[in-house]
């Protein structure tokens, strides 16, 4: 079947739509980038300020801006934002997973409240558990450490619900049994055959920890006080706090610099990613 022409005309005009949409910020952002505060409200916002010529002395000038308003600490929070993310995203989609797959394949008693619990959890806001977990870790002696933020950001309701769901509709029981027939412990089984088989669904659950994780910023601003440990959106929150601070291309600037990780990883984990979207959505 083909689709009319004027379904095929439609289509594409709404696909061009959205790709501006969520294209045009970035634009917007790299352009106001190169410009000065003065140029800023007196150029087309649209364009840039001065011939392309000038571009490099505009990027120079405001990069430098970065760098001192940030007192050198902004490429160390983008660090900090990296490891974070990928630390918590990693133990957490493991994690997430072994919880999905146990209580998708296993019978115990508590299994339904267990899964009640946690489903629950989903309801509640993630800055409702703020508060408390600040006081748990200060009582441990954890706040203003890495740690205060990694280990709250690898549980997550919303990963073990994914989990669940990815192990009911694409793990067999066909394939669960013949390995328990041949010999295999159910370590082994999970290690070597499901998460290869979950790999795809591992990646969704892998990104959108990593994204939640790095958008975070009522947790870090409530754990961490030292400004070399700050996530990236903590520390511009802070250069951006000062009462004469008016340099937006600088933070336009500081803002592009921050998302570029973000856009390596899920365009270089694009076909993984659409291919766990997509798992479970048929089951055999």
């Amino acid at each position: 079947m083909r689709a009319s022409t004027g379904v095929r005309i439609l289509t594409i005009a709404i696909l061009v739509l959205a790709f501006i949409y969520f294209v045009f910020p970035i634009y917007w952002m790299i352009v106001t980038a190169t410009k000065t505060p003065g140029q800023i409200v007196s150029s087309n916002g649209l364009w840039f300020a001065v011939p392309f010529s000038d571009l490099p002395e505009m990027i120079a000038r405001n990069y430098e801006k970065l760098i001192g308003l940030t007192r050198g600490y902004f490429w160390r929070w983008v660090g900090n934002s990296i490891l974070y993310s990928t630390v918590a995203a990693t133990i957490g989609t493991i994690v997430s997973v072994m919880a999905g797959y146990a209580t998708s394949k296993f019978e115990f008693h508590g299994k339904n409240f267990t899964i009640g619990v946690v489903m629950a959890a989903l309801l509640m806001p993630a800055a409702l558990m703020t508060i408390p977990q600040y006081a748990i870790f200060q009582s441990v002696g954890l706040d203003n450490t890495m740690w205060s933020m990694i280990i709250p950001a690898c549980v997550s309701p919303f990963g073990f619900f994914l989990g669940r769901v990815y192990s009911d509709n694409s793990v067999p029981k066909e394939l669960l049994e013949a390995a328990r027939i041949d010999g295999a412990s159910e370590a082994r089984i999970f290690f070597t055959i499901v998460l290869r088989v979950l790999a795809p669904a591992m990646v969704t659950i892998f990104l959108f920890m990593f994204v939640a994780t790095w958008n975070n910023f009522l947790l870090p601003l409530m754990m961490i006080s030292s400004d070399s440990l700050k996530p990236v959106t903590l520390g511009l929150y802070g250069m951006i706090s000062y009462a004469l601070f008016n340099e937006n291309g600088v933070l336009m600037m500081a803002a592009f610099f921050g998302i570029i990780p973000v856009m390596i990883l899920f365009l270089s984990l694009q076909r993984f990613w659409q291919a766990g979207l997509a798992a479970g959505s048929v089951k055999e």
